[in-house]
């Protein structure tokens, strides 16, 4: 086992070109793995069966004296690299067949998105207003149209000016495989966009190269999605808000805030852009724990 652990790393680090940190963590893992094998008898690559395998799984999740339990993303990392281990050596004719081939690793629990409540937004919003400045207004277009629109940052900063029709009150947004959907746009939205048109981007655009996009940086060229990444973070600071907001905070605020408001879940899977309502469904659990925590606080014989 051990040389032809060795023998699977070496293809890794040479054939694969794997990090050096990568391939500590394989090796770590193996030689777990290794050592619980040898603890069961099992001392060659061909003895390994796949109950052997779906043990060691097991014992991961269970801990030992040595070793504390892992958590479905660790030990999903671990069978990773058993699964990596055996194909290859199935493929080198060290074994008959691939023991680990139906071995599947656990599933990590799914993670709820997070959201804000509607008055964490608005104070969001506001804070990014700086009256006066170019900036300050493309920074309340940029949050107003990701909360009224849903869209994720990088759809929203790879926008062009002709990619809006205020008039129409509709945004053409381009997803995760060039995919493009419209969808509409609030009168607070189409306000701070029409504001930042009008009274900074032109500003803006005279220092840079006639760049199409609609959010600029304060050199003339296209905003990046560090850049607005850093808007957001900068308004959530002095909003004064203690959640975490990361790059995705606004649109699952959208998603849920609809969702709360009555909307169809296949509407907000439109609204996302998501291939598969699957996608969109783990919003609905978010607002089925807000039901519950209301029945909680209401209902008279909700509890004891």
């Amino acid at each position: 086992m051990d040389r032809a652990v060795r023998g699977y790393l070496d293809h890794l680090a040479v054939e694969r070109g794997l990090a050096s940190n990568t391939l500590q963590s394989y090796e770590r893992d193996l030689r777990r793995y290794v050592a619980f094998l040898a603890v069961r008898g099992v001392r060659r690559p061909d003895a390994v069966g796949e109950q052997d395998i779906t043990s060691f799984l097991a014992s991961l999740r269970e801990g030992s004296e040595a070793h504390p339990p892992l958590g479905a993303s660790s030990a999903a990392r671990t069978v990773v690299a058993v699964r990596g281990f055996h194909k290859f050596a199935h493929r080198e004719g060290m074994t008959p067949s691939d023991p680990a081939r139906a071995v599947r690793p656990p599933s990590p629990p799914r993670r709820l998105p997070k959201a804000l409540p509607l008055d964490s937004i608005e104070a969001l919003l506001a804070a990014s207003s700086a009256p006066g400045t170019p900036l300050s207004l493309r920074d309340r277009a940029l949050l107003e149209l990701l909360y009224g629109t849903g869209a994720r940052i990088s759809e929203a900063v790879g926008l062009d000016v002709d990619d809006v029709d205020l008039s129409a009150g509709a945004v053409l947004l381009r997803g995760k495989g060039s995919k493009e959907r419209i969808v509409p746009v609030g009168t607070y939205a189409r306000e701070a966009v029409s504001a930042y048109q009008v009274r900074a981007r032109p500003g803006l655009a005279a220092s840079g190269r006639g760049t199409p996009a609609l959010f600029l940086n304060a050199r003339g060229g296209r905003l990046s999605r560090q850049s607005a990444w850093t808007v957001l973070r900068s308004a959530a600071e002095k909003a004064h808000i203690s959640a975490e907001v990361s790059p995705h905070t606004m649109r699952h605020s959208f998603a849920t805030h609809l969702l709360d408001g009555g909307a169809d879940v296949r509407v907000v899977q439109e609204l996302l852009g998501h291939a598969s309502v699957t996608t969109t469904q783990v919003y609905t659990l978010v607002t089925v724990d807000k039901l519950r925590e209301v029945y909680a606080a209401a209902h008279p014989r909700a509890r004891a």
